[in-house]
């Protein structure tokens, strides 16, 4: 049975740290493993999707609507904005931090108020929580694609260990203690 995992956010913030990681511990936990960046806009403030895709054997690296067992979000806008991929009894990891889009900074626009209760509303289980200020606490506000691995890691029956070696060999080695610390106070 293949699981899919969507990871959304803004250009910059380190989603693609997290899809490797991710990928790195299913393909040491066995799984064949597909990620795929769909909408990369690599410069800072653009809207960026990937794809995680894991089971016996995964043909395609794209999910579709209404597939996705979890979408991890760094923002809750862009949670919102792929709430239509998640399964009927998927969830969503998500940090509370709100990073303005182009109409709200314009002024075209205002941030849409209380998204996860709105989310929450439509039938999503959203597990929402600051992962900025836990970055911080951390050592760094760049490690919150960590803290929510940490996060998305609860619903995984993957050892700790085996996240924090994925950790070792993703992250430079300087980071490492930093990203360990982050990543355990996400789980918590």
């Amino acid at each position: 049975m293949t699981k899919n995992i969507m990871i959304v956010g803004v250009g910059g913030q380190g989603s693609l740290l997290a899809s490797k990681l991710l990928g790195h511990l299913l393909l040491t936990e066995g799984y064949d493993v597909k990620v795929s960046e769909v909408h990369g806009m690599s410069q800072r403030g653009g809207s960026v999707v990937t794809y995680v895709r894991f089971g016996e054997k995964v043909y395609s690296p794209i999910i579709d609507k209404g597939e996705a067992d979890f979408i991890v979000s760094f923002e809750k806008l862009e949670a919102a904005r792929y709430l239509a991929y998640l399964k009927k009894d998927g969830k969503i990891v998500v940090n509370t931090q709100e990073i303005d889009p182009m109409p709200v900074i314009t002024g075209a626009m205002e941030y849409p108020k209380d998204l996860v209760s709105k989310m929450e509303a439509l039938g999503a289980q959203v597990d929402a929580l600051d992962c900025l200020s836990l970055a911080e606490e951390a050592g760094s506000a760049k490690a919150v694609n960590i803290v929510l691995m940490g996060r998305l890691s609860k619903y995984f029956d993957i050892p700790v260990e085996k996240w924090q070696a994925a950790i070792e060999a993703c992250v430079p080695a300087k980071f490492a203690e930093l990203n360990h610390k982050a990543f355990l106070l996400g789980r918590q």
